[in-house]
C-alpha cells in the first residue's frame, strides 16, 4: 500500500494515476493515522521550498515523514519533495529541511553556461553513479522529465544518479529507505513508470 502525503502542495492526481497504472494500491491522505498504515510513502512537492516546508510542518506531515524514515518504510521524495529531504535550502533565504539526507539545495542560476535557460524544463538522460534499488529497472542514459530551478549539492553520500545540464545535476538520491527523484517520474513515460513500479514493490 502506497500512501501519498497530502499537505497542500503537489500534483497528486497524476502521481496517484501513475502508481495505479503500474498496479499499486495507492491512496492520498493528509491524515497521520491513515498514512501510518501505508507500507511506503511518497512526499510530492512543487513550488517554493519555504512555503512547502511550512505547510509540511503546520499540517504535522513532517512527523509522518520522520516516523516512516525511522521505521524503515520506503520513502520517496519527488521534485521539491526530494529537496525537502536535505538539511537546508538556499531558495530566497536559508530554510531548514527535514535533514534526512546530508546536503543543501542551491540555485542553478550563476552555475550554468549562460545559454542554458532556467528553470530547467525538459527531457534529460540519467547517468547512474552507483547501484540503487529505485533505479534498478532502468538503463544508463534513459530520459526523464525535469522542471526545476534549484538543485542539491553536497549529497555525495546518497547520490544515485546525475544528469547533465551544463554541469552535473543531482537527479536521484538513495540512502537506506530514503529516496528521491529531482525529476518527475509521473511525467517521464515508461521510464518513470518503471521507477514507480519498483518503488511500489519494495
Amino acid at each position: 500500500m502506497v500512501g501519498i502525503i497530502d499537505y497542500g502542495v503537489g500534483n497528486l492526481f497524476s502521481l496517484r494515476s501513475s502508481l495505479e497504472a503500474v498496479g499499486a494500491e495507492v491512496f492520498v491522505s493528509g491524515d497521520a493515522a491513515e498514512l501510518a498504515r501505508a507500507d511506503r510513502l511518497v512526499l510530492p512537492g512543487v513550488g517554493a521550498f519555504e512555503d512547502a516546508a511550512c505547510k509540511l510542518r503546520q499540517t504535522g506531515m513532517d512527523k509522518v515523514v520522520y516516523a516512516a524514515a525511522e521505521q524503515g518504510k520506503p520513502l520517496l521524495g519527488i521534485c521539491l519533495g526530494m529537496q525537502m529531504l536535505f538539511e537546508e535550502s538556499h531558495e530566497y533565504g536559508c530554510h531548514k529541511g527535514l535533514g534526512l539526507l546530508k546536503g543543501q539545495v542551491v540555485a542553478m542560476e550563476g552555475m550554468l553556461p549562460p545559454v542554458l535557460k532556467i528553470p530547467h524544463i525538459g527531457w534529460n538522460s540519467l547517468q547512474k553513479q552507483r547501484e540503487s534499488r529505485i533505479l534498478s529497472e532502468i538503463s544508463e542514459g534513459d530520459f526523464v522529465y525535469f522542471v526545476h530551478s534549484f538543485h542539491a549539492v553536497g549529497c555525495e553520500a546518497s547520490l544515485a544518479a546525475t544528469t547533465q545540464y551544463g554541469i552535473p545535476i543531482t537527479a536521484a538520491v538513495e540512502q537506506g529507505n530514503v529516496m528521491g527523484c529531482q525529476f518527475h517520474p509521473e511525467k517521464s513515460g515508461g521510464v518513470g513508470l518503471a521507477i514507480l513500479k519498483t518503488f511500489s514493490r519494495m
